[in-house]
């Protein structure tokens, strides 16, 4: 099982986006932390008051938003960027067919990316 960390700007909202809109599932959630699962990825989300977002030693603050991303398999992506398009889902591009896939990229609350996928 893979464990994947995003610093959030506010646990709860990304909590309610990745469990409506991606089916993760809650396994622990406190103000500054929560635990998600779906499938074989546990998804740690660690707000502003977190271990995680805690300054480095060279003054730099952990911050949400970067391209580093993890990639969610689906068996009908046009449905699923439909459904969360309707939904205000943000995404960064439109769908693309390349080397046997199509892929989009969306964004949840903080600006993460999250890549979803569909095998052609």
């Amino acid at each position: 099982m893979a464990t994947v960390r995003y610093i959030v700007d506010g646990v709860a909202d990304a909590v309610d986006f990745y469990v409506s809109k991606l089916g993760f599932k809650v396994e622990l959630q406190v103000p500054a932390f929560a635990s998600l699962t779906r499938d074989d990825l546990t998804l740690w989300l660690g707000g502003p008051r977190s271990s995680a977002a805690r300054p480095m030693l060279d003054g730099a603050v952990p911050s949400a938003g970067g391209w580093a991303r993890f990639v969610l398999i689906f068996d009908d992506l046009e449905s699923v960027v439909s459904k969360l398009r309707d939904d205000g889902v943000t995404f960064r591009n439109d769908i693309v067919e390349n080397q046997g896939r199509k892929q989009i990229l969306c964004a949840d609350p903080s600006g993460n990316v999250i890549e979803l996928q569909q095998p052609v």
